[in-house]
């Protein structure tokens, strides 16, 4: 029997889950999906259960689809900054509490207030941020007294999985430094942090290496999806962590990071020592390969595509957009988009800025709005970009996601970034890269570096072209932030 690995990548929308070989090829996928709950505005929870049911749904199907091999590892990754809360019986107290989740403005402010914001950026690599698991933790104690006094330990969603899946709590550096207090010298608990916020450190599982076996898989899930009894566990990695080992985008190599345009557009660039930004407008977080990342984000970045599409142009597909867009001029003639519709991440890490168009006039048509859509999320990730580039300056981006299979976003971004963009033939996420773990975690591979050799190698080359307009442009763009936010 030939073996193979299993990744699994628990997403926002759904779970997918896929078979790999020794080799890099996919044997077999499946995705599930799962509903995602907003009982309140600003507000943004999944039910673990769903979680659970829909993985082992998924992990059932792809054993049926393997025909002839053998699994030797499962590999783990996952949508990122997600509280579990779980009781003394390993129960779930409420449901989740996501990434995307806002109600912990007044938490942030208390963590703030206790532990100088410059201190936290130090420490952990990020402020304290309303999305992260250490404001959820908080926004428990004062909000829900009940739920917080039953409390025995929390849990990142991949992990939550993990700890169904094997029986062991565990987590990894590469999620655990979204969470607000791991401190990312040690990639260990922050101790001092947590004993100023008075919060028990036991609240927060052991954290041990990505590529780790952390558990084994039990007999009684082993039986429901038919897969071995004690198959090996390896930790894995964070959704953007992950898909970055996909890439074969390690610290070992500086130069290259990624760039993804999907609803959100991150940038992704390893750098070998925790170095934050002082004034925390971008994220540092750990790497799966024992160095670090910066991760700039758009929060808008498809999605104000797909806004514009929907709200002005439904009857029109995204190819004719597109067309659209390159019958205008670079620079959209002087019409510009700020993409703030969800607020921003980077470099401003404000929920309540908004979008706008500026500059328009009865001259302007559709095709220079759309092509100053495109162009404003290009200007918002070379923000993020330039406070990247002062601390691990990256020459080449990987373009993965929806957005990069354009030939003239891909043509923007690069121009607009001024950096050599890669747009890879193949581009399997964060489940591959979650395989790729596994497979160094059973000894399939010695590390990483040998085990990128067996990565896909054709791609196309987008090189940027030198257009004073979009320099002016650029300059510009930077003053609409501050003047609209004088205007709130």
């Amino acid at each position: 029997m030939t073996d193979v690995v299993v990744g699994l990548d628990l997403g926002t929308g759904g779970v997918r889950a896929i078979a790999v070989d020794l080799q890099g090829q996919i044997i077999a996928q499946t995705t599930r999906s799962y509903p995602l709950l907003t009982p309140h505005p600003g507000w943004t929870e999944q039910n673990s259960a769903d979680w659970v049911e829909a993985s082992l749904d998924a992990l059932s199907d792809v054993a049926h689809q393997l025909d002839g091999h053998q699994a030797i590892a499962l590999g783990l990754s996952g949508q990122m900054h997600g509280m579990v809360p779980l009781d003394a019986e390993g129960k779930a107290i409420r449901p989740a509490i996501l990434w995307n989740d806002q109600r912990t403005g007044k938490a942030v402010e208390a963590i703030e207030a206790a532990i100088p914001r410059q201190e936290l950026i130090q420490r952990t690599g990020n402020p304290a941020i309303t999305g992260f698991q250490l404001p959820k933790l908080v926004w428990l104690r004062t909000e829900e007294p009940d739920a917080y006094a039953q409390l025995w330990q929390i849990l990142l969603p991949k992990d939550y999985l993990g700890y169904v899946l094997t029986g062991e709590s565990f987590t990894e550096p590469s999620d655990a430094s979204g969470i607000g207090c791991l401190n990312l010298a040690t990639r260990q608990w922050d101790t001092d942090i947590l004993d100023t916020l008075n919060i028990n450190p036991a609240f927060f599982p052991p954290v041990v290496e990505s590529t780790a076996i952390a558990g084994r898989l039990k007999s009684e899930i082993a039986t429901r999806v038919e897969l071995p009894a004690g198959l090996p566990v390896i930790a894995g990695g964070g959704d953007n962590a992950a898909a970055a080992i996909g890439l074969g985008i390690s610290s070992s190599n500086l130069n290259r990071g990624s760039l993804s345009i999907g609803t959100s557009g991150v940038i992704f660039a390893p750098c070998d020592r925790p170095i934050p930004d002082p004034q925390g407008r971008v994220h540092l977080f750990c790497h799966v390969d024992g160095g670090y990342h910066l991760l700039g984000v758009t929060l808008a970045a498809g999605g104000s595509l797909r806004w514009y599409r929907d709200t002005f142009a439904p009857q029109i597909s995204y190819t004719e957009l597109m067309d659209m867009a390159e019958r205008s001029l670079p620079g959209a003639r002087g019409v510009l988009f700020l993409p703030h519709l969800a607020g921003e991440r980077s470099p401003h890490l404000d929920p309540d800025t908004r979008g706008a168009f500026v500059n328009l006039s009865l001259a302007h048509t559709q095709a220079d709005i759309t092509r100053a859509v495109l162009e404003g999320v290009a200007f918002s990730l070379r923000e993020a970009l330039e406070v990247i580039s002062g601390i691990a300056p990256v020459h080449q981006l990987l373009a993965t996601g929806g957005g990069a299979r354009s030939k003239i976003w891909l043509q923007i971004l690069a121009d607009i970034l001024q950096t050599e963009l890669i747009a890879p033939k193949a581009e399997e996420g964060a489940a591959y890269g979650a395989a790729i773990l596994a497979m160094v975690g059973v000894g399939a591979y010695p590390n990483l570096e040998a085990a990128f050799k067996i990565l896909a190698q054709d791609s196309s080359v987008v090189q940027p072209q030198a257009n004073s307009v979009y320099e002016a442009g650029f300059e510009r763009y930077k003053l609409l932030y501050e003047a609209l936010k004088a205007v709130r």
